[in-house]
This record gives C-alpha cells, structure tokens and sequence, in this order.
C-alpha cells in the first residue's frame, strides 16, 4: 500500500507541473477585516474550504487557533468517486476540500474567511492553484449553515470593492453536498512530509505568511488529524 500511494503521489507530482519554474506562487495578499461579523451561537461549527491541493489548506487551518479539526478530503460529488487516484483526472465533479472544525469563540468564520483569502487561495483563479489545474483545484466556500453563507456572500462582495486584485474574484460559494475523507496518506501531509518538495515551494510559504499577517491567529504546534 505504501509503494502505491507513493506512485500515486509522484504521477499526481507529474501532472501537476509543480516543477515548472514559470509557474508563480500565489502571493500573500493583506485582506481587510469583514464587515459583516459572523454571529454564532456556542460550541464548535464545522466548515468546508477548497483551494487548489488540500495539504496546504490543511496545512494553514492546522496552525489556527481554535481550530480543534482539520481534515483533507473531497466535497461535491459522489461517493463512489470520492477517491485520489479518480478525483485528480478530473473526470469528477469533486474539488479536493479540507472540513475543519472550529471554535467561534476563539476564532470567527468571517475570520477563517479572511485567513482563507489573505494566505490560501488565489480567488482569481479559475479551476487552478499555483501549478495544479483543473476543476478539482477550484477555488470555493461551502457554507454548512445560513450563517455562514450570508458572511461568505457579504465577504465575497467586499473584496470585489476593495481593488486588492486587478482580476475579477472566481471563487464560488458551492451549496453543501457531503464531505468525504480522503485517504489516510494524505492527512497531515505537510507534519509528515515537512522537507517534501511541493511543500517546501507551495504550501510552507503559506504557513509562514500565515505566522506573518495573523501572529494573533497563529498557533505554532499543527493541529494532528482526530478523525
């Protein structure tokens, strides 16, 4: 199992391109405060984020005060193909997701949202991140409440109006379907694999900006998958 979910990865590796040098990263991007406060009642909320590969967004919300569960998976289609080696031919209408869980009274969803679009995700990008393409890559806000979604929709509208980016903002708000674990190898992926290469390039730089924007958010131990 183990040399199989290696050559999984390295064909995925492949694919993706990440060893091209004219592929940019995406950049860290100073994103305001949300207007629209999320207001929640008590006790912990789960939330749904999908931004390109989801160990990097695994990998950031991990290091997230009040995020008590952070887990990489596949959010919008089947059952039946809620699995790597399928979702990444992008014959799925699966986007690689990661659902975590969160305490409101530490950190707020219009919070997360704010960390999400500062530090994870390009949300000008369409069907891609960084060096991965597809729409298995989208970006995308799943809301698991009415809450949530107004916040979403109220943030989304903000950012358009504050000329951050000089490209219109592509990254949908998806109705929530069912949320499927991915496999085991792949959960923690940036606490095991620290030195694997697509970490280093991709996904550690966005911890670090993390660190960086929002020391009043970041949390330096990564929170371990308790699925």
């Amino acid at each position: 199992m183990k040399r199989l979910a290696a050559l999984i990865l390295a064909s995925s590796l492949a694919l993706s391109a990440c060893s091209d040098p004219a592929v940019a990263a995406e950049e860290a991007v100073a994103t305001p405060a949300a207007t629209r406060i999320a207001k929640e009642p008590k006790g912990l909320k789960t939330a749904v984020f999908a931004g390109g590969c989801f160990w990097g967004v695994e990998g950031v919300f991990s290091h997230v005060k009040g995020v008590t569960s952070a887990v990489s998976g596949f959010h919008g289609g089947n059952a039946a193909s809620a699995k790597y080696d399928i979702v990444v031919t992008g014959v799925t209408d699966h986007a690689e997701a990661v659902r975590i869980t969160y305490d409101p009274a530490v950190v707020r969803y219009d919070q997360l949202l704010r960390i999400f679009f500062a530090v994870v995700a390009d949300p000008t990008l369409k069907n891609r991140q960084g060096p991965d393409v597809g729409a298995h890559y989208r970006s995308a806000i799943v809301p698991t409440n009415a809450e949530q979604a107004a916040v979403a929709k109220a943030y989304i509208a903000q950012l358009g109006k504050s000329g951050l980016w000089s490209k219109p903002i592509v990254t949908a708000i998806e109705p929530y379907k069912a949320f499927y674990p991915a496999e085991t190898y792949h959960q923690d992926f940036m606490l095991k694999n620290p030195r694997h290469g697509y970490i280093l390039r991709w996904d550690a730089p966005k911890v670090a900006a993390l660190k960086a924007m929002f020391p009043q958010h970041y949390r330096a131990s990564f929170l371990k998958d308790d699925r």
